[in-house]
């Protein structure tokens, strides 16, 4: 695999705590940095994904009216005062 230098600056306070991180894990700082930059670029990604399929169910008319949201969420507070009364 090729690799690529990337440079950030990031406040002292985060640069301490990676340091620490890195000290307790016996593991590199770059090492832990290419973790944390994979699994944050994966959920980024995922919620693009979920945002994008989303925005197509809107666009293919398959939303939920108002009224509709009320009505179930209303019933959610009689079902949690009947959990309570029980």
């Amino acid at each position: 695999m090729t690799t690529r230098v990337v440079t950030a600056h990031v406040p002292k306070e985060l640069a301490r705590k990676l340091d620490g991180l890195a000290e307790r894990l016996d593991r590199p700082r770059g090492w832990l940095v290419k973790e944390a930059l994979t699994h944050y670029i994966s959920l980024e990604d995922e919620r693009y994904r979920q945002t994008q399929e989303a925005l197509a169910e809107v666009d293919s008319g398959k939303t939920v009216g108002h009224t509709d949201v009320e009505a179930w969420a209303e019933q959610l507070g009689i079902a949690k005062r009947k959990r309570r009364r029980g």
